[in-house]
């Protein structure tokens, strides 16, 4: 009798022992799959887009909807996570916004020409660059200017937060060149003060430079420091970020990224 109470002690011992084990595991994979899990409970992928970079970012005012290369990469996405390439919610964000919208937690992707840096690495999580620009400079034709060293004393206009500040600086260093630099929250700001005189050159992406070229501007050969753009996500969704980057990893290799770049001529 003994005996069998033993058994019974250590069967049992070893079922709760079998039984923690299994509820630590599905613990383990309900943590690890949780990120996505909640985007699906939710029903939608909220990312954070640019609304004024023709071909990447756009809002049509017609249509009330956005429209381009990145637009269409958060839609591949959603489809992958949701089954549904239209269960997106854009958030409209600019260079200043982009990332505190991200720690709130108010988006779960930055998909707007952001950058990937090594001091943006400790903050956010980026995946595989999916597009590799450089920063450039629109100036009016009539100005004259034919590159970096004739802004010499002149003033750029460039977006809060950007990465094109720190670049132009370091190129006008290279050639003499002393150049003032005048912040925006928007592109179109710094449009209006180009076409006004404000500033004497635009400077972002040249990508994004193509889409606010007119009859009255000229975009220089001047190009500077490479800008890889990656899916930004929350510092700590290492599981979401892993996953994002296994698609654009795929995408890459099978050519779908190579087609939406084609298509939308960028």
């Amino acid at each position: 009798m003994k005996f069998a109470k033993k058994i019974l002690c250590v069967t049992l011992i070893l079922a709760a022992a079998a039984g923690a084990v299994f509820a630590g595991g599905k613990a383990e994979s309900a943590q690890g799959t949780g990120q996505i899990d909640k985007i699906r409970n939710v029903g939608v992928l909220k990312v954070g887009v640019k609304p004024d970079v023709p071909n990447f970012g756009l809002l049509n005012t017609a249509t009330n909807t956005y429209e381009g290369f990145e637009i269409e990469l958060s839609g591949l996405i959603a489809g992958e996570i949701l089954g549904d390439a239209s269960k997106t919610a854009f958030t409209p964000v600019t260079a200043a916004t982009r990332g505190p919208l991200l720690d709130n937690g108010d988006i779960d992707l930055v998909i707007a020409t952001f950058t990937v840096t090594e001091e943006r690495k400790l903050t956010y999580n980026f995946s595989t660059s999916y597009y590799t620009d450089a920063v450039g400079l629109l100036v009016k034709k009539a100005a004259g200017i034919s590159g970096i060293a004739g802004l010499n004393g002149k003033t750029v206009g460039v977006a809060q937060s950007a990465t094109s500040r720190k670049a132009l600086e370091a190129a006008a260093a290279a050639v003499g060149a002393s150049v003032k630099f005048a912040e925006f929250a928007t592109y179109p700001e710094i449009k209006a003060a180009l076409d006004s005189g404000r500033v004497d050159a635009f400077s972002v992406d040249r990508s994004i430079l193509r889409g606010y070229l007119d009859s009255e501007t000229v975009l220089l050969d001047d190009a500077f420091s490479p800008q890889e753009y990656g899916v930004a996500s929350k510092f700590d969704n290492k599981e979401l970020a892993a996953y994002i980057d296994g698609l654009i990893r795929k995408w890459l290799d099978d050519g779908t990224i190579k087609a939406l770049i084609d298509k939308y001529n960028i």
